[in-house]
Parts: C-alpha cells; structure tokens; sequence
C-alpha cells in the first residue's frame, strides 16, 4: 500500500510552475472580466477538490439499467432522447449542495480568497452523454463547472492531475484503485429513507480505524482478541497511529474551519466533523485523541460505542456523508437513512460482522 496522501501533480520545473501560475491569472483575470454573477472556479493549487461520479450526484438507476441490459449505443441514444429531463438527485447531492453552502460562507468572510471547496464530475460517460449531465447541473443551479468525462475509460489516472482531495464513486474498482494510489476515496450507498438535513452547515462523520488512522489496532482486534488489543493501546496510548485513508480529507476540512475560527465564527462555522467509533473510550479511546492533537486536527464531536450499533446515533447526526471501513456498519447506517461511504481499507475486508469471509483458493 502506498503512503496516503492528496493526490500531488508531478513535480515541476520552477519555469513550468512560473508559467501555470501565469496562465491561471489570465483565467482569472478574463473570467472576473465577464458579467456574470456565478462565481468563478477557485484556483486548483489552493482549493479543496471533491471529485464525484454522475451515479453518485444524480441517481441513474434507470439509465444504469439501459447500458446494462441494452449495451452502450443504446445507452447513449437514451440519454440524449431524455437530455431535457433533469437528473434526479443522488447520494452525493446533499453533500455537494452543503460543500457550496460553505463557499457561499467563504467567499462572504473573504471575498479574494481562492481556499474553497472545487467539485469536479469526474465519469467514465462519453461526451456525447455530456449535455443532459450539464442540464442537470445548470437545473438544480449546482455550481460544477469542471468536468471529466472519459469515453469509457477509468478516470483514475485524471485525479492526481486534477489534484484531488476526495473521490465519491458508486464503483468499488474504482475506488480501490484510487485508494491504493494514495488518494482517499468511498464508495456511495444511498440511504434507505430519506432523512432532513441541515441546510446551513455541512456536517462529516468518520470512523476511527481503517479510515481516519490506519488498521494497525484493528489487525489486533481481529488476531488476538479485545483483551490484547486493550492492553496494547494502554501500552501506545502515547505513540500515534500511522494515518488512514481519510486523515487528509479531515486536514483539509480542518483548514476550511480555521478560516471561520479567525473570524470569531467557531459556534456559527458552517462545517461540523465527528468521529464515530466503536471503541471504548476508557480503554482504548486515548490514544485516538492523542493521535488527532499530534496532527494538530481537531474533531469537534467524539462518540465512543464501545461497540454499540452506530445507525441510532447518526441518525441523531444527521451528517451529509458518514466514512466506515466495514460494511456491516454502512448498511446499519444507511438503513436508519444516513447517507454512508464504504472505505475498502483495510483487514475489516476479511471480515464480516467480526467473522472471517472465506477466502477463495488461489489457483496454483
């Protein structure tokens, strides 16, 4: 597994990096020139990028359906015969309308900064599908102006290049492989019933192991027991935990609230982080909080279940998206009507419900 980080464009020459920056004041400078009131993309280099599937943001289960049961051509004919009929919103949207809620805060706070949520659609759709994905777009006034639309191939070799921090997907291919190149990333599942939620702040729940930090406690757990995995957090308790998959994600939602924080918004800041984890606080909880203040990250909510189902507390929450590794732990989410992304990291894949999944033979 390769260390986990935002995906990083490859290095530049200090000329090339001259001249990005100076393309991208032309940008700017022809865009702010325009009579538009839309505001314009923020500045890849400073923003935090959030790349989402169009099954992710829209619901395309009919059309799904279409390419898989009519093939392809068919599947493009369809979309083009309905490009006048909106998409209807998927398990993504609430989430991007919330990261846009943000923006609107930011950009009234500070008006020149370029340190904004940018939501890229990144999808393997052909272009000519393009057209009703934007009607789309422009229907429910979704401020997406980035797109990445690859004929058919993998778009996971554009998210380093579009700097991604968070890539939301219905396609467990994809979101492994865009793991194991270091970038964080969650499979989608859309919730069993619908719930309210909060139209003025965007509110992330995560797990602790497997997701925020590493599994190297869970691979205790699941080896040698509850006893052994206690005694061993006791033992670390002031040694940190390597970084998960997510960790970067939380770092960058935490620079987001410093911005509030400076401006005396801390108690009105429009983003809300909990951690959600089913260890227990008195004997293994303290080297998690240690962990986050080695980092410098704040959580501003922790729940401890001591193994207790997690649904019934989300369900409380009411977060935009909640990050779990094990599935079992989606499902009982998402059917109290959380909105829940699998992160496949992790030895929790072995497991089902703490049971070890039979593993197929390896062909010699």
């Amino acid at each position: 597994m390769s260390d986990i980080n935002r995906g990083e464009a490859p290095a530049v020459r200090a000329g090339e990096e001259s001249g990005a920056e100076t393309d991208w004041a032309a940008a700017k400078a022809f865009y702010d020139s325009l009579k538009t009131k839309k505001p314009r993309p923020p500045k890849p280099s400073t923003a935090v990028t959030i790349a989402v599937s169009s099954r992710t943001l829209f619901d395309m289960v009919e059309e799904r359906r279409v390419w898989e049961q009519e093939g392809l051509e068919r599947y493009v004919s369809y979309q083009q015969e309905h490009e006048e009929e909106p998409l209807k919103p998927g398990a993504a949207f609430p989430f991007v309308k919330a990261l846009m809620t943000v923006n609107s805060r930011l950009r009234t706070l500070y008006p020149d900064s370029e340190e904004l949520f940018d939501i890229v659609l990144m999808t393997n759709n052909h272009a000519q599908v393009g057209v009703r994905l934007i009607n789309s777009i422009n229907h429910y006034d979704l401020l997406i102006e980035r797109f990445c639309m690859t004929g058919g191939k993998s778009p996971i070799d554009y998210l380093k290049a579009y700097l991604t921090n968070l890539y939301l997907s219905k396609d467990s291919d994809k979101v492994q492989e865009a793991i194991e190149s270091g970038i964080a990333a969650a499979i989608m599942f859309t919730p069993d019933v619908e719930t309210v939620l909060s139209e003025t702040q965007l509110r992330v729940a995560f797990d602790g192991d497997a997701v925020l930090f590493s599994d190297e406690s869970e691979i205790i757990v699941k080896q040698h027991g509850l006893d052994t995995f206690f005694a061993h957090e006791r033992q670390n308790e002031n040694k940190p935990l390597a970084q998960g998959p997510l960790k970067c994600f939380l770092e960058a939602l935490g620079k987001l609230q410093k911005k509030f924080y400076a401006k005396n918004e801390r108690l009105n800041c429009p983003i809300r982080t909990y951690l959600v984890t089913a260890r227990s606080a008195a004997s293994s909880g303290a080297r998690v909080l240690k962990t986050l203040r080695s980092w410098g990250l704040e959580i501003d909510e922790a729940l401890f279940l001591a193994g207790a189902p997690k649904g019934p507390l989300l369900q409380k929450i009411r977060p935009h998206i909640f990050f779990d590794d094990q599935m079992f732990h989606v499902q009982g989410a998402k059917e109290l009507g959380t909105i829940a992304a699998h992160v496949p990291y992790g030895i929790g894949q072995k497991y089902d419900k703490g049971k070890l999944i039979e593993q197929p033979a390896k062909q010699s």
